[in-house]
């Protein structure tokens, strides 16, 4: 541990993610898929008519996960190639079957063919990671479908909607993101056996030219690994383009989150709504008082992160020359775990944000009152003018009211006393009976309950009947 503690470490690991997205992006997962991949190849080939004997298929299968990392390392200080350095490990482990592992095949092979692995299981983990904070804030949504509360343009107070409401905006970008996400991991597919330039040339020749033992080798170590379809054409790798969309994909993402937070950022500022807060968190070290949205910031600290990844494989994909560079390699070795367990991690703050969001309707009333009197002045005006008024003087009336009004709240930090200067006008006596029901909150949020409840319905639930049995259990952020 002490040497661990004088080396650098990522954070995402030893704070953020999780334990499964971790393990996934680990060496020891690496490695022991390589493993799996020369077993699968191994099957196949000898399923091919290819010799390679039972008892050597069960060596290799007994020797997957038993690694020594230390052989691994020396071997690689020697030789200077990671692929050869494992395949001279696991070749210690088999005395019989180790003249057949990688029979044929490219180091992509295993690079590429389990980086595919690792990214289908990661897309798997985040689509679920999105469904547990939609489900989560669909609960929310429909609690406060009819909470009125003000709506912002600009930042400045706008038309009112709902607490609900607003919640549906960001499940909405939620939503675009599972479907993204979604459509990635289902179109994925295999690189295969593919050779050195993709010509699969070498299995040709193992095959004694026979095309179609070739064809039927390549579909079968894609079924084995898990996958229904491979690249029709490749060069040495898989089209380095397949990293563009799907980093492109966590980084919209990434945007998703980054406003969503900072909603909740800005709503905290104004004592609306808080995200969780413990019984002992502190939110300052110099000021005991303060409730600082630190989950929320955080989420957004790792947004704008993986906002910027995607100019790694954009570049990378745009300098892959002819059948492939290695430039790609060591950038790739970063990027894209670092995307994804970027991803997993923010996605955890905010499931843990949307488990226990505080609100606070006395707070948003207040809040409404100070504004609501100038947004029923249209009402006011078009009820006036039912009652036999006439238009342009009444909007001149509760213009230089509302100016006397509005100097009172900037002048002098007094409550919004336009209501109270149009109930003592004569005026506005032919409406007096009717002012109180002009000046309900609820008269000013349109649809937005019923919005609520269908968007619900009709295109929440049915993304979440996918996921049933798979969204429980609560995050606990240990930092």
């Amino acid at each position: 541990m002490e040497e661990q503690r004088s080396q650098y470490q990522t954070p995402l690991t030893s704070r953020y993610a999780s334990k499964e997205m971790s393990f996934l992006f680990s060496e020891k997962h690496k490695f022991v898929t390589w493993r799996k991949l020369w077993l699968h190849l191994a099957k196949a080939e000898q399923e091919l008519g290819l010799i390679i004997t039972d008892e050597q298929i069960q060596e290799l299968e007994e020797h997957i996960e038993d690694i020594d990392f230390d052989v691994v390392s020396s071997y690689e200080k020697k030789l200077k190639h990671d692929v050869m350095a494992h395949i001279h490990a696991f070749q210690d482990k088999c005395s019989t079957a180790g003249s057949i592992i990688h029979l044929g095949a490219t180091s992509a092979y295993v690079q590429d063919n389990a980086d595919l692995i690792s990214l289908k299981k990661g897309l798997d983990l985040l689509i679920l990671g999105i469904g547990r904070c939609v489900q989560r804030l669909s609960k929310f949504a429909e609690e406060y479908k009819d909470l009125p509360t003000l709506g912002y343009t600009h930042l400045q107070p706008a038309q009112l909607t709902t607490v609900g409401k607003r919640a549906c905006l960001w499940i909405q970008d939620l939503l675009i993101d599972e479907l993204n996400l979604t459509r990635l991991r289902d179109g994925l597919r295999f690189r295969g056996i593919k050779g050195a330039t993709g010509t699969q040339a070498s299995f040709l020749v193992l095959f004694k030219g026979d095309h179609e033992k070739v064809k039927r080798l390549d579909k079968r170590v894609a079924e084995l690994a898990g996958f229904e379809k491979t690249f029709a054409v490749t060069g040495q790798t898989y089209p380095r383009k397949i990293d563009c969309d799907i980093i492109s994909a966590l980084s919209s993402l990434g945007s998703t989150l980054h406003k969503l937070c900072t909603d909740i950022r800005l709503l905290a500022s104004f004592k609306e709504i808080e995200e969780p807060f413990e019984k002992s968190q502190i939110g300052s070290s110099a000021m005991p008082y303060k409730r600082n949205p630190m989950r929320s910031e955080r989420c957004c600290s790792l947004a704008r992160h993986l906002m910027t990844l995607v100019m790694n494989p954009l570049q990378t994909a745009s300098v892959q020359w002819m059948e492939r560079t290695l430039d790609d390699s060591a950038n790739r070795r970063i990027t894209l775990s670092e995307a994804f367990l970027t991803a997993d991690a923010a996605l955890r703050i905010l499931q843990n944000i949307s488990e226990g969001i505080v609100v606070y309707p006395k707070i948003i009333e207040s809040r409404i009152a100070q504004e609501l009197p100038f947004l029923v002045t249209e009402n006011i005006i078009m009820v006036m003018v039912e009652a036999g008024g006439n238009r342009q003087e009444c909007h001149e009336k509760i213009r230089v009211l509302s100016q006397e009004a509005g100097n009172q709240v900037k002048m002098f930090g007094m409550q919004n006393n336009l209501m109270a200067k149009i109930r003592e006008d004569p005026y506005f006596a032919p409406i007096y009976g009717q002012l109180s029901r002009l000046e309900d909150p609820k008269s000013f949020i349109g649809r937005a309950p019923e919005q609520v409840t269908e968007f619900l319905e009709e295109e929440v639930y049915p993304v979440l009947q996918k996921y049933e049995g798979k969204l429980e259990g609560a995050v606990d952020l240990h930092v």
